[in-house]
């Protein structure tokens, strides 16, 4: 990604120059992850988490062919704003800015941004993976190959609780993407804290989730890393509600025949509804707890490098 396609906000690269811990942030969440005006709000609560805990948030999007690594509150707005603003993977990123139109990052296109700008430690609610009934549609989500693409550490409540989760872990392994639980031994199910699944390995502390991130691009792995962080105990959806939705929305995706980049939105928003609402503060709790997290292990890497460990 050329230089002139890229613009860093004064904070960003002030703290990129300067060795202080940057925690990327996609801006999905903006446009369709959440509803108006929640989407913004989250976005500005997130980045104030990051900086309470002493990192600077680099919220990431694309504005008039330009792709913004530190988004302003104004620009946030207009992205928002933006009627069918685009959702950006590494299939459409080009497209877009060659056109000079508007879009969200999704977890994908923000790992490339991020990379490109020199940001080792990424915030999002969940990766996306492969989709239910992939042996039918070859639904896969670019997120996993961008993982396997740019070594950053993704902090997120597991993968998006639509997805087919036993083969997204499947697929991770496969790819070479390591799963680091932070004080879980499972994968985590978005809107619930455990999907059964194990995770590589656990660590209970952020100096040694550092160290182990930090021994990944030691050893010159070059893929991303999944750190597992569950959403809060007390925020997570009721087991019930949880699985009644999810069928409902899922019924309802297959009978009105969506496929693709719609297929995510669709469902988050049938959730939604059959929550009464309960899903969007679930997502959230989670955002926010992944935010914190994020921001201190990036501190912790940085100090880590410092100390030259």
């Amino acid at each position: 990604m050329s230089d002139d396609l890229l613009r860093c906000s004064p904070r960003v690269a002030a703290a990129l120059q300067n060795g202080r811990p940057v925690v990327a942030l996609e801006t999905t969440v903006v446009t369709h992850g959440l509803p108006a005006p929640d989407g913004v709000r989250t976005a500005l609560l997130m980045e104030e988490a990051v900086r309470a805990l002493g990192a600077e948030p680099a919220t990431i999007g694309v504005l008039e062919g330009r792709v913004l690594v530190g988004m302003t509150h104004d620009e946030l707005e207009r992205l928002a704003a933006t009627p069918r603003v685009a959702k950006l993977n590494l299939s459409n990123l080009a497209s877009c800015l060659a056109t000079a139109a508007a879009g969200s990052t999704t977890v994908a296109a923000t790992l490339a941004v991020a990379h490109r700008a020199g940001i080792r430690v990424f915030a999002t609610g969940g990766i996306g993976g492969v989709h239910r009934h992939a042996e039918l549609s070859g639904d896969v989500s670019a997120d996993l190959v961008a993982l396997a693409r740019y070594p950053l550490a993704v902090v997120c409540a597991g993968a998006k609780a639509v997805l087919d989760l036993p083969r997204t872990v499947e697929m991770l392994e496969t790819l070479g993407v390591p799963i680091l639980g932070y004080a879980t031994d499972a994968f985590p199910a978005f809107y619930r804290r455990s999907s059964g699944l194990p995770v590589d390995a656990r660590y209970d502390d952020v100096p040694t989730l550092a160290r182990a991130v930090r021994m990944h691009a030691r050893l010159g792995l070059s893929t991303g890393l999944v750190v597992a962080n569950p959403v809060p105990e007390a925020d997570q959806l009721p087991e019930d509600a949880y699985e009644r939705a999810l069928q409902g929305a899922q019924e309802q995706a297959d009978r009105a025949g969506v496929r693709g980049r719609a297929v995510t939105p669709f469902l988050l928003e049938h959730l939604r509804q059959a929550t009464a609402g309960t899903s969007v503060a679930v997502n959230r709790a989670l955002l926010l707890n992944n935010a914190r997290l994020a921001a201190q292990l990036a501190a912790a890497l940085e100090h880590e490098a410092r100390s030259g460990r």
